[in-house]
């Protein structure tokens, strides 16, 4: 037998355990996604507070932020669901 026949039966057999890490991975990356949100909205209400003449730039950095993270949410819950129907 060839390493390529060995490798393909190998993926094959693992398929199903794949979908189940693709699932995990993707509740992982909405978690981390909320949880980093939740953490820069909580430093924009802190600073806020502390400078409140700052709001509009404190803004804007805050969503910013929040986009750049919901992109890389945005990516890794689309790789995951490849994974699962493909």
């Amino acid at each position: 037998m060839s390493l390529l026949s060995i490798l393909l039966q190998a993926t094959t057999d693992m398929a199903p355990i794949a979908k189940m890490g693709a699932g995990i991975g993707a509740g992982i990356a909405a978690i981390g996604a909320g949880v980093g949100i939740g953490n820069i909205g909580r430093g924009a209400v802190e600073s806020i507070a502390r400078q409140p003449e700052a709001v509009g730039d404190i803004r804007s950095n805050m969503i910013v932020a929040a986009a750049l993270i919901e992109g890389v949410a945005f990516f890794a819950i689309v790789v995951c669901l490849l994974i699962v129907f493909l």
